[in-house]
């Protein structure tokens, strides 16, 4: 099945973004399933590579990472970088800036939207 996680909310300060991820990362794992992930608003700071975070504490970043080594495909919305000051560098290895115009592609795409 092919899924589609849209997550809104920063990376840290709520869990919305560390629950879908997780989702997203499980799904992966499943056989015959596919996963894109497209960061807008405030996650696509979840995208920002080198993030440091205490001893014990999730790390979003880390789990971006493990979801892309399982082929799910990370798009972050342009303009949300932009308004962020994130550039292309920033973004952790695997994760592309990305469109509007790809994400609604992607919903097309989708059998199953599921937004956080």
């Amino acid at each position: 099945m092919k899924n589609l996680f849209i997550l809104n909310d920063q990376p840290y300060g709520t869990e919305r973004s560390y629950n879908g991820l997780r989702l997203a990362g499980s799904l992966a794992k499943t056989e015959g399933e596919e996963i894109k992930v497209f960061l807008i608003g405030d996650a696509a700071s979840c995208a920002k590579a080198g993030q440091k975070v205490p001893n014990g504490y999730y790390n979003l970043e880390v789990m971006l990472r493990g979801a892309i080594r399982r082929n799910a495909e990370v798009g972050v919305c342009g303009s949300c970088m932009d308004a962020r000051g994130l550039g292309d560098p920033d973004l952790v290895e695997g994760a592309h800036r990305s469109s509007l115009e790809e994400l609604t592609s992607w919903t097309v795409w989708a059998d199953r939207v599921l937004v956080f």
